[in-house]
């Protein structure tokens, strides 16, 4: 009769752990080509550039949620609109997988795509959010839109169930819009979505964040949301560029310890010539 020793238990053993080890790896390393290849979709989808038109200023900051195996959907956006107006937009998915990233890409893509029939925000995020329906699907968004008139310094703001908008002025005042706003797109057929008209002011700021930037385990949402307004307040008296601004706000994002993406989008407008 053969005995089994202690001898063949180790080697059975030691055989099955390098089964599994060898598993870990190949499932880890196909989630990590899930996530490089969401990462790479969503900077695919991200504007090469940014317009340019007299007096305004713009300057974004982006850092992807690949912290882990965990990849978000947050984008923004700027372009010129057919009509020389100045489309912008923010906004963040449910979740934070490839579907999400390349949900992502559809809600932009069709933003700019329906701009080019209707530039009014309001009816460009009710179009969209039809848009979204009719694709079917899980996945939903939140998003602004911002029509800005370089001439006339004019902000036509709708918001689809996104955080507010920073806005501060040269002489140190700043705080959140409080437009109505409507629901995430892609969750209610027929919604509404109001538009709230600004002057972006000489010299002023005008800031769109996502949570990534305001919200995490260390800092609570009305914590950041202040925290944006005092940094822009400050940056608009000091004229501080708005690049510089963006870099500010997104490093201070690392101080609500997220693990989210974060997205800021800075808007301003130079003073008129002649003046200091």
């Amino acid at each position: 009769m053969s005995r089994t020793g202690p001898q063949d238990h180790g080697d059975e053993l030691l055989t099955r752990l390098g089964t599994l080890t060898a598993q870990a790896r190949a499932a880890a390393e196909v989630q990590r080509s899930r996530v490089e290849l969401a990462v790479a979709l969503q900077r695919g989808m991200l504007p090469r550039g940014l317009p340019e038109a007299d007096g305004v200023r713009l300057a974004v900051r982006y850092v992807p949620a690949n912290q882990g195996l965990n990849v978000g959907g947050d984008w923004y956006d700027a372009f010129t609109m057919p009509d020389g107006r100045i489309g912008l937009s923010i906004g963040d998915v449910q979740g934070h997988n490839i579907e999400a990233a390349a949900f992502m890409g559809q809600v932009r893509v069709g933003l700019r795509a329906l701009a080019s029939v209707d530039s009014d925000p309001g009816e460009l995020l009710a179009r969209t959010n039809e848009l979204l329906m009719t694709l079917g699907g899980d996945l939903f968004a939140t998003c602004t839109f911002l029509r800005l008139d370089p001439e006339t310094r004019l902000l036509e703001s709708a918001r689809a169930g996104h955080l507010p908008c920073v806005w501060a002025t040269a002489d140190g005042r700043s705080g959140l819009t409080e437009d109505e706003g409507g629901p995430p797109l892609g969750v209610q057929s027929g919604a509404d979505f109001p538009v709230t008209r600004y002057r972006l002011d000489s010299g002023g700021v005008f800031v769109m964040v996502t949570d990534g930037v305001v919200e995490g385990p260390s800092m609570h949402l009305d914590e950041g949301m202040d925290q944006v307004a005092r940094l822009a307040g400050v940056a608009a008296v000091a004229r501080m560029d708005v690049d510089a601004l963006a870099a500010a706000l997104i490093k201070g994002a690392t101080e609500v310890g997220h693990d989210d993406d974060a997205a800021v989008l800075v808007i301003g407008h130079d003073e008129p010539a002649g003046q200091p």
